[in-house]
C-alpha cells in the first residue's frame, strides 16, 4: 500500500497546482457548504493542502508519527465546523484528483491503497474530534505589537482562557484583517501564569496573512487561536543530549523549549545554531545569548550566510555549519525554520550520519 501510494504520488506531484484546484472544485462541487470555510482567495490554501498531502506521504510507513499528527489536525479542524459528512465529500474529491492527473498509473490496485489510507486518515482525524472536550478555538485580545524591523514583528496576546500548549508547539492563528485565512504560528514562550502568548512574524512574500500581521495588528485587535498542534519539545528524562537547529523566526519555538527549561535546575546540554542570510535576520540572538549566560547547559551559536567579514559568528548556510561540526547521532534534533531551509539541513544530517528517527521537524512553517 504504501510503495504505491507514494509512486502514484510521485506521478501526479509535477501538477500539483492543478491537482489543489481540481480537489476543490470536486469538493465545492459534492459539498457546497464547505465553501464558506474557506477564504474568497484560495491561492495560500491550495499550497497548504500540497503540504499536507506531502508530509502524510511521507510518514505513511511511520505509524507512530502519522496517527498523532491526524489527530491533532482532526482537533484543529473544529475550528471551521467540520462534520462527519464532509469527510466522505473529502475523500472523494481526493480519490478523483490523484485518479485525473494519475493516468496509466491510477490501477484498482492503487485506487483501494488510496481508499485504505484515506479512511485511516479519516478515522484518526473524527475520532479525535469527537473526543476533544476543549473550545474548538480560543478568543485572544492584542495587548502588543511591536516592530522589529521592517519585515519583523511580535506580537503579544491575551486569551480569554489559557491555551494548552506545549512549548514548541504551533497553533493556528486568525486575524481579523484577514478573516478565514487561518496562519500557524509557534508561541515563542513557555506557557505563562497569566496565560499570555508571544509571536514573532515574519511578513514573507505573498503572505497574505503575515504581511497583514506585520503591518496592520492593532492593540485591542481579537484574533481566535485553534488547537495546538506539532511535535517539538524536549524530553529531560531521555538521557540524550540535544541539538536544535533554527532558522529565521524558526527559533519562537525553541526559545519557547529554553524557557521552559531555564525554570529547571538540571537539564540535558543543549547546542543552538540559529541562521539566517545576514546579521539583521538574527534578531533574537542577545535574548538567547543571555539565556546561555545563566544556563551552562546551553550554547548557541550564530550563523550568518553572508557578510563574510563579520566576526563572532559561523558563515554558510545551517546545513553546512551545523554538518561541519559532526554527525550529532546521539543527541535528540530539532529542526524549524523554512520548508527548504529544513529539506536542506535534514538531508544533509542524514548523509553526515544523524538517525532518521532522531530529528524532528513540523511541515506547517509558512502562510
Amino acid at each position: 500500500m504504501v510503495r504505491m501510494i507514494r509512486e502514484s504520488f510521485a506521478v501526479v506531484e509535477p501538477c500539483a497546482d492543478d491537482v489543489a484546484k481540481f480537489f476543490y472544485g470536486m469538493l465545492f462541487s459534492l459539498a457546497p457548504t464547505t465553501r464558506e470555510m474557506f477564504p474568497v482567495n484560495m491561492e495560500v490554501q491550495r499550497s497548504r493542502l500540497l503540504r499536507a498531502l506531502v508530509h502524510v506521504v511521507q510518514m505513511v510507513d511511520r505509524p507512530d508519527d502519522l496517527i498523532p499528527f491526524l489527530r491533532q489536525l482532526g482537533r484543529d479542524h473544529r475550528k471551521f465546523g467540520v462534520v462527519a459528512g464532509h469527510y466522505e465529500a473529502v475523500g472523494t474529491a481526493l480519490l478523483a484528483s490523484v485518479k485525473k492527473f494519475a493516468g496509466k498509473a491510477w490501477t484498482t490496485q492503487v485506487e483501494r491503497a488510496w481508499a485504505e489510507a484515506y479512511t485511516i486518515m479519516a478515522r484518526s482525524m473524527q475520532e479525535a474530534a469527537a473526543a476533544d472536550e476543549g473550545p474548538a478555538y480560543w478568543s485572544a485580545t492584542v495587548l502588543e505589537h511591536k516592530r522589529l524591523s521592517w519585515e519583523l514583528a511580535m506580537v503579544r496576546v491575551q486569551p480569554d482562557y489559557p491555551v494548552p500548549y506545549q512549548p514548541g508547539q504551533y497553533v493556528s492563528v486568525e486575524t481579523p484583517q484577514r478573516g478565514r485565512l487561518w496562519r500557524y504560528l509557534s508561541p515563542a514562550n513557555a506557557p505563562r501564569e497569566d496565560g499570555s502568548m508571544e509571536f514573532h512574524v515574519r511578513a514573507v512574500q505573498s503572505g497574505w496573512v503575515s504581511r497583514a500581521i506585520v503591518s496592520h495588528t492593532q492593540v485591542g485587535d481579537t484574533w481566535r487561536i485553534g488547537a495546538p498542534m506539532g511535535r517539538l519539545g524536549v524530553d529531560r528524562e531521555s538521557g540524550r543530549d540535544v541539538l536544535m537547529v533554527a532558522g529565521g523566526t524558526g527559533v519562537a519555538p525553541m526559545r519557547a523549549i529554553l524557557d521552559h527549561l531555564a525554570q529547571w535546575g538540571e537539564n540535558p546540554r543543549v547546542h543552538l545554531f540559529v541562521g539566517g542570510r545576514t546579521r539583521e535576520d538574527l534578531y533574537d540572538l542577545e535574548n538567547l545569548q543571555r539565556i546561555a549566560m545563566g544556563n551552562p547547559w546551553l550554547t548557541v551559536v550564530p550563523v550568518v550566510e553572508s557578510e563574510p567579514g563579520l566576526q563572532g559568528v559561523e558563515h554558510g548556510t545551517l546545513a553546512d555549519v551545523v554538518t561541519r561540526y559532526g554527525s550529532w547521532s546521539d543527541r535528540d534534533v530539532l529542526v524549524c525554520g523554512s520548508p527548504s531551509m529544513i529539506r536542506s539541513t535534514v538531508s544533509r544530517m542524514l548523509v553526515a550520519g544523524t538517525p532518521l528517527d532522531h530529528i524532528r521537524y513540523d511541515p506547517f512553517t509558512l502562510d
